[in-house]
């Protein structure tokens, strides 16, 4: 029985701390209510791209500040001028600037952060 219970321990921790590194960062988790920056084009336009911070979307357009509606399983419903617009949660591409950067960019395309530096590749890891 004891080391049922411990197995059960190690294996919720391991998963958890799993699931606090895949977003890759402190900023990383996105919260009903909090603003963010995304990119306004539309829905038809690929870059997909969100931040936490002001500067351009991937497509060089500016993004738009808005407020986060719904949190739901891989994707972040915002509110674009009136209508909502859901927005991939991960990114294919994110920023890689590092400790002491918070503009927290994620993206569909390649492109710059928030920040200006350039966003760096999502590997899926096996």
């Amino acid at each position: 029985m004891r080391c049922s219970a411990v197995a059960f321990v190690m294996a919720l921790s391991v998963g958890l701390a799993g699931f606090a590194c895949a977003g890759g960062g402190a900023k990383s988790a996105i919260k009903v209510g909090e603003q963010m920056y995304v990119c306004g084009c539309g829905e038809k336009c690929p870059c997909d791209s969100m931040a936490h911070k002001a500067g351009k979307c991937t497509c060089g357009k500016d993004l738009v500040k808005v407020q986060v509606v719904r949190v739901e399983e891989g994707t972040t419903v915002v509110s674009v001028d009136g209508r909502e617009r859901s927005f991939k949660s991960a990114g294919k591409f994110a920023c890689a600037c590092g400790s002491g950067c918070d503009c927290g960019t994620i993206a569909q395309s390649k492109g710059k952060c928030s920040c200006g530096r350039p966003l760096k590749d999502v590997k899926a890891k096996p």
